[in-house]
């Protein structure tokens, strides 16, 4: 959605008194005049005159036509741009890089929204603009492009005090701040590393911060709320030629050049008229090794939104990457399993043809039937894709490891740990964890099943808990950013924290593993409330910081699939990058196992 703001009292007058904002006088300025010294132009609602530049770039597609332009004199005042956006909405404007024009036109700022928000509203910046725009032609010119160094945008985020918008710039000091003051601008990146892979809208993310938070296969992982590394930056192209299919540690050689934009999609954006030439990295999918005898193998993955109508190749993908990437695990947490109508909504709530179509691959795979067991949910309550009714599930390798059905499972009915004679058992074999916690409105229940592995009883419980939608962007003008999405999963993490210390009075040396889709970072409170105590240990403690991931958002590497094991466990721990780094995958989450020994 495309929503202009004017932010000023003229604002009102256009809507109440449009002929006599029409004869409003034009004044004369240039760039710098109309983007000032904050994120807001002091010139919003008015309108201006014989604005000279140089066009650095053409958006000549979509519905947010227009062009770049960028003043060959600027001024002394590092805080305030010397390029604009000139927007002339779904026609081609006939310009060309390279022409210097003057253009005269309406001063707006215009808020990127998502559905539901409004400019007032959307924690998303603005992009300074010239709309209603006329322009003539005054012979051509060139202006440099600014060089992106390892050292040119501040290593500081971000100013922490509400809403930056009106606040006045301090490039020198925070990212944002920097690459507001630079907005429309003609800037350039040299060599530079691919940190998030190319994604179906012809965009990939770069760093130009090579050593800030770097991982060994190439990417910038996300170590704290603190750590928001400024030098990631989002690449689009301007051209219509074919865009590289970029892994994550491959390199753009060269020159890659173009102004500066700024989407609600990952903030700011470099729309490059030149690419810089995609150099292949040479990444490769991870695998891991066999259990042995003697340790039980537990994995979790996301297989995003999986479904009897996708094709069979993706099928076929996620059953080799359990068979040859995962090497077989003993009991696999399967996340993100629709309903054997897919996302029609139509009450269909079994999946059973969902799990045998994967479970068959599987086995032509060259991999063990596995058998599964999962709890059916009630339709539409579990969130998800509209008619999906996505759940958790477990698949077993019964050569390996033993299922205990116990009857009583249900959608809504609770599970509990109980004593089982001299051992811990559950109430049901599968069940959910209190299901009806207003902490699961709208969200996935966990799954809880009983194995036996070489006689000794494991429970294991399956999560996805509540994606992080409606949160606050980091790029935003409101800082910190709020997680309103958090503090559901605090409370999920507390539900499943009570079922775990249920199981630990029973019997203090339990095997229990919590492992799935948490949805969150290890650093998170919702964490915290699951490992206080040592209830439970994260295994991914085990790795070095910035080798703790399986996701990639906006060009951090982050840590949202998880498992957690109780502490009188043994424990081999792996992520295992196959998707998430990958322009080609088929998930966008890495899986990850654990070789257990008890």
């Amino acid at each position: 959605m495309r929503i202009t703001s004017l932010l000023t009292a003229t604002a009102a007058a256009l809507l109440v008194a449009p002929i006599m904002a029409a004869a409003a006088p034009q004044q004369q300025a240039r760039i710098h005049d109309v983007q000032g010294t904050t994120r807001v132009s002091p010139l919003a609602g008015q309108r201006v005159a014989g604005v000279p530049g140089v066009v650095t770039g053409v958006r000549g597609f979509g519905s947010s036509r227009g062009f770049w332009l960028q003043d060959p004199e600027p001024d002394a005042d590092p805080r305030t741009s010397e390029g604009l956006f000139v927007f002339t909405g779904k026609q081609t404007p006939a310009v060309a890089v390279g022409d210097a024009v003057a253009v005269s036109g309406l001063v707006a700022e215009y808020y990127p929204t998502a559905e539901g928000e409004t400019p007032e509203t959307t924690p998303n910046q603005s992009v300074t603009e010239l709309t209603e725009a006329t322009w003539q032609a005054t012979g051509k010119g060139s202006v440099p492009a600014e060089v992106l160094g390892a050292d040119t945008v501040p290593a500081e985020f971000a100013l922490l005090e509400g809403n930056i918008d009106k606040r006045e710039l301090e490039p020198q000091r925070f990212a944002l701040d920097y690459f507001e003051s630079r907005e429309g601008m003609l800037l350039r990146v040299e060599d530079v590393r691919v940190v998030a892979p190319t994604d179906a809208y012809r965009a990939l993310w770069i760093t130009s911060k090579p050593e800030q938070n770097a991982n060994g296969r190439g990417g910038t992982t996300y170590t704290g709320y603190a750590e928001a590394n400024a030098g990631r930056l989002k690449v689009e192209s301007l051209s219509d030629a074919p865009f590289p299919a970029a892994n994550v540690g491959d390199r753009l050689r060269g020159s890659t050049e173009g102004p500066l934009d700024y989407t609600r999609f990952g903030g700011y954006v470099l729309e490059a008229g030149r690419l810089g030439e995609h150099v292949p990295g040479g990444l490769q999918p991870e695998t891991t090794r066999p259990q042995g005898r003697d340790e039980l193998a537990v994995a979790t993955y996301n297989v995003e939104n999986l479904a009897p109508c996708a094709d069979q190749a993706k099928f076929d993908r996620l059953a080799e990457g359990v068979v040859d990437r995962l090497a077989t695990p003993d009991i696999v947490a399967l996340e993100e399993v629709q309903d054997n109508s897919g996302p029609t909504d139509d009450g269909v709530v079994a999946a059973a043809q969902t799990l045998q179509r994967l479970t068959d691959a599987i086995v032509a795979a060259g991999g063990p039937r596995y058998q599964w067991r999962q709890i059916d949910p009630q339709n539409n309550a579990d969130g998800g894709q509209p008619g999906g009714n996505i759940r958790v599930a477990f698949l077993f390798n019964p050569a390996r490891v033993s299922f205990v059905d116990r009857p009583g499972g249900d959608a809504t009915t609770p599970v509990h740990p109980v004593a089982h004679g001299q051992r811990i058992a559950l109430s049901a074999s599968p069940g959910r964890i209190d299901p009806a916690n207003e902490a699961w409105r709208d969200s996935r229940k966990p799954l809880a099943g009983e194995f036996l592995f070489h006689d000794t009883p494991v429970i294991v419980v399956a999560n996805h808990f509540n994606s992080k939608g409606g949160d606050q962007p980091l790029h935003g003008r409101l800082q910190p950013p709020a997680r309103s999405s958090e503090e559901q999963r605090e409370r999920q993490a507390q539900a499943v924290r009570v079922f775990v210390d249920e199981a630990r009075a029973v019997n203090d040396e339990a095997a229990v593993v919590v492992l799935g889709d948490l949805n969150d970072y290890g650093f998170a409170p919702p964490l915290a409330a699951l490992t206080t105590g040592g209830a439970l240990v994260p295994l991914a403690g085990s790795l070095p910081p910035a080798e703790r991931y399986s996701y990639v958002y906006e060009g951090n590497s982050q840590q949202l699939d998880h498992i957690l094991a109780a502490p009188s466990i043994t424990a081999e721990y792996d992520v295992v990058h196959i998707n998430a780094e990958f322009a080609d995958q088929a998930s966008d989450h890495d899986p990850q196992v654990a070789r257990l020994q008890f």
